[in-house]
């Protein structure tokens, strides 16, 4: 269904159809896939997003510390958590 203009409008009512998909090209599909060598790295760790509540004080330094570091936030949250919880662990036992 066209809607036409109202009669004083300048528009000619003319609808414009989208064309039909262009064929699918197998070397492009691939490369598009293929994606950038650093998101393939990334995806072969599994990851679970984690999320706290901090003040925005320490948020605040939190950032600060990260960027005087030349780092993400995440990057640096991720090291403090592997020093405090390293993969092997030796229990304190008495």
């Amino acid at each position: 269904m066209t809607a036409n203009p109202p009669p004083n409008s300048k528009r000619p009512a003319k609808r414009v159809g989208i064309g039909a998909r262009p064929p699918a090209n197998p070397h492009a599909e691939a490369w598009i896939r293929q994606g950038d060598g650093d998101a393939l790295n990334k995806g072969d760790t599994y990851t679970a997003r984690l999320t706290l509540d901090i003040t925005p004080a320490m948020r605040s330094r939190i950032k600060v510390s990260a960027f005087t570091q030349g780092v993400t936030v995440a990057d640096v949250l991720r090291a403090l958590l592997e020093r405090e919880f390293p993969e092997h662990r030796r229990e304190n036992t008495p």
